[in-house]
């Protein structure tokens, strides 16, 4: 497997994580189905890729840590470390010595330590939320944090110590979406001077300026994600955007479809291009370090697409469709 890159699938109900090799051209091959148990839904990974990180959801709620072996083409199980609630999103700091995460059912972020073996430990900060924290994200600095309050319609601004890894609140303290948006999934441009902050209960897409300085964000847009002809309740889920810049994927679950939308230079305008008919309530998605491809998960259709992205256009085009595990919600392209 020369050559071949590395992608990793949750499965919330059959209780599995699906390890997948990326050869060059994007192919995907099953390598292996590990199985850990329970509903094992947001992953993250180290910064060098060497470490995956997936969140338990159900009891006993954990976190686990696992450990890539290239030659070998296998995951492995480096530990388990106990959780304070039921985890929709984790995150690592741009250091990989903390990891961070959002609890949806618990309205609380907690904060642990990574050892030099890749083993998460215990939780050493635990810090009340808004209603329904549901993401939480490094800045590029690393010395800030933004975390989302979907029920409070609310983006947490946080001072994050990379020393001590310590959360404090920023001043101010959040910054205020519309009334009943629900901020759901959030995503920094790679020159990291904007955020794009998907809004599950509107499907809306904002564009917020993020000042580094202060870690502090402005709103710059806002435009809806939803299909021509949409009816029904709103369902947004997971928000991508290409290496270059350039593009941005956005998954809504009532419709079954991906929003594509091109970004100006500077990133502070979006413009919708497009929507694509994908896989059945599409939670997760994923593109690949190159820009070249999309990946897609659908919960109910228990299967990925892999969709090859024009580099002038961003158009999606469907070339891959493999059957994964039950109730996939969530991949990672490990680095």
């Amino acid at each position: 497997m020369t050559g071949s890159r590395w992608v990793c699938v949750s499965h919330a109900d059959s209780g599995d994580l699906w390890l997948l090799s990326m050869a060059q051209d994007g192919a995907l091959q099953p390598q292996q189905r590990l199985s850990l148990g329970g509903q094992l839904m947001p992953m993250a990974q180290s910064p060098c890729g060497a470490r995956l990180y997936v969140a338990r959801r159900s009891d006993p709620m954990a976190v686990i840590s696992l450990a890539l072996d290239r030659q070998a083409q296998r995951l492995t199980v480096l530990g388990e470390a106990a959780l304070p609630a039921s985890m929709a999103y984790l995150c690592l700091d741009r250091t990989g010595r903390y990891l961070l995460a959002a609890s949806y059912q618990g309205h609380l972020l907690s904060v642990s330590p990574i050892a030099g073996d890749g083993c998460v430990g215990a939780v050493q900060q635990v810090v009340s939320t808004p209603a329904n924290a549901h993401a939480v994200l490094t800045a590029p600095s690393n010395a800030h944090v933004l975390a989302t309050s979907l029920g409070g319609d609310a983006v947490m601004q946080f001072l994050f110590d990379p020393a001590s890894g310590r959360l404090t609140a920023n001043e101010p303290a959040q910054w205020s979406a519309p009334s009943g948006a629900g901020p759901r999934h959030l995503r920094f441009h790679p020159m990291g001077r904007c955020v794009y902050l998907l809004n599950e209960l509107d499907a809306t897409l904002q564009v917020l300026a993020f000042d580094p300085g202060r870690g502090v964000l402005e709103a710059v847009q806002s435009l809806s994600i939803l299909p021509p002809g949409f009816a029904g309740k709103p369902w947004a889920a997971d928000v991508q955007i290409t290496p270059d810049g350039r593009f941005i994927y956005c998954s809504e679950r009532t419709s079954s479809c991906v929003a594509h939308l091109a970004l100006s230079p500077d990133g502070r305008k979006a413009r919708v291009m497009g929507h694509l008919a994908t896989e059945q309530q599409p939670r997760g998605m994923a593109i690949d370090h190159e820009g070249a491809h999309l990946l897609v998960v659908g919960q109910l259709s228990n299967h990925l697409s892999r969709y090859r992205i024009a580099p002038s256009s961003g158009q999606l085009t469907a070339v891959q469709r493999l059957p994964m595990g039950q109730n996939p919600n969530w991949i990672e392209v490990m680095s």
